[in-house]
């Protein structure tokens, strides 16, 4: 035996002790062997699959998911928001040990505002980057779907239902009548008629010097309850930085090559969404993990990635990846991206195995290893094509990567119904059950992974 195979055996001798006590509340390795809510059968769990289970729990993620749904809110890419849910994920992972930085790159300007109304109503919207900023209190005036005004408007907010391409002649016409703000209420997409409306940016064709705001289907709604009044604030937020997180724990056996496994998410939301499942879940699911496998024996470093600015394009993880050099993209084993993994939704009953072009790869057989030894085999499908999310980033450099979420049975494009509106928050749309499954499949797939060399 040579000296560096004895080195290695005798520093994995001492690592994998560790699997009997590091980390484990009384009962709770007899608790791993029972066969898990939800599944199809009893689980037959290697000794890694064993040390996740005993250790992972949906209720401590749901903390960390409190903390940015509950508490941050909204956190729009480049905003104060984004930045203080980047400073608390950095704060929780360098307590757990991990080596981290923050990583930043450009987002462009933007206007938001915010809306103050009745029953302590709080609401966030885009507007127009073609419309005015300010303060605004006024009466509203309900147009419905009009887009010509005869009636005098000064000092009153106009709201209007969208009509497709005509947002710019309501802005117009309600300025031209003395409005001091205009609220576009968003419209169902005939494509996907089971989704409420989100907001949305008004791109209008000429400039208009009052603000100008895309609310989504919730805001309208109650506003057509009978609120009389409403205040808002527009402001514009120019040379804005976000943040990726970026966390590691170098392997404690050797690894000779330098691999890693990523497991990831992204923490930024759409304007006006608190991000509950979309994507604080996936958020809080890395942050569990790092908890859980913090001193695991790995024989691949880990790496736990949270990815500013998803929501405008995959931005934050684009400018990871193409910061890469040949040796740093031959590094990465797999990247395990969680997007959307806590739905409580009843359509939404299907954990999707994504992959860019539909064929399986490092992750996506991982997590099947994962689902038959646990015993979620059944509730799972894939690998099937489909980007919009992080893991694209990386199969484009050729990257074993998937995007692991909970979407509706019959296809991945089928999404809960409050995907990207206000309503997706912790409470209604987070289910515990759901959450524990996802940790369970990704941290027993990517610790599968990141064990061996």
């Amino acid at each position: 035996m040579t000296e560096v195979n004895r080195r290695d055996l005798l520093a994995g001798a001492a690592a994998f002790a560790g699997f009997a006590t590091v980390g484990l509340l009384p009962g709770t390795a007899a608790a791993v062997t029972r066969q898990r809510p939800g599944a199809s059968h009893g689980p037959a769990l290697t000794t890694g699959d064993k040390a996740v289970v005993a250790r992972v729990d949906a209720r401590r993620a749901l903390r960390h998911l409190r903390v940015l749904s509950d508490q941050i809110g909204w956190r729009i890419a480049g905003t104060d928001s984004e930045h203080r849910a980047a400073w608390y994920a950095q704060r929780v992972l360098r307590d757990l040990g991990y080596k981290v930085k923050l990583q930043p790159f450009p987002v462009p300007d933007k206007i938001l505002a915010e809306m103050w109304g009745r029953d302590d109503a709080h609401w966030q919207a885009p507007g127009s980057l073609q419309g005015g900023t300010g303060r605004v209190r006024g009466d509203l005036v309900d147009l419905g779907d009009a887009t010509t005004v005869t009636a005098d408007l000064t000092g009153k907010i106009a709201v209007f239902t969208r009509v497709a391409d005509k947002e710019t002649d309501q802005a117009v016409a309600a300025a031209a009548k003395g409005a001091a703000a205009v609220l576009i209420v968003n419209v169902r997409s005939a494509s996907f008629p089971e989704r409420k409306a989100a907001t949305f940016t008004p791109v209008l064709k000429q400039e208009v010097a009052i603000p100008v705001l895309g609310i989504a289907e919730y805001h309208g709604a109650e506003i057509r309850k009978g609120m009389r009044k409403l205040s808002l604030k527009a402001t514009k937020h120019t040379n804005l930085t976000s943040y990726n997180v970026l966390a590691e724990r170098k392997a404690n056996l050797p690894n000779p090559e330098g691999k890693a496994v990523i497991i990831s998410a992204h923490y930024d939301s759409v304007p006006g969404s608190p991000g509950g499942n979309d994507d604080g879940s996936g958020t809080a699911l890395c942050l569990e993990l790092a908890r859980a496998l913090r001193r695991l024996p790995i024989q691949q470093d880990l790496r736990i990635y949270l990815w500013g600015a998803e929501e405008l394009g995959l931005v934050g993880s684009r400018h990871y990846v193409k910061g890469l050099d040949d040796a740093g993209v031959k590094a990465i084993s797999g990247c395990f991206q969680n997007d959307m993994v806590a739905t409580s939704h009843p359509p939404a009953g299907t954990y999707w195995l994504l992959s860019l072009d539909g064929k399986p790869n490092t992750t996506t057989t991982a997590i099947q290893g994962a689902a038959e030894r646990l015993g979620y085999v059944d509730q799972t499908k894939g690998p099937v094509a489909r980007g919009a999310s992080d893991h694209q980033s990386f199969a484009e450099r050729g990257i074993a990567a998937g995007n692991f979420s909970w979407r509706g049975g019959e296809a991945p494009s089928q999404l809960e119904p409050v995907y990207h509106t206000p309503e997706d928050t912790v409470r209604g749309n987070i289910s515990l059950e759901r959450l524990q499954v996802s940790l369970e499949l990704i941290g027993c797939a990517a610790y599968e992974v990141a064990r061996h060399r």
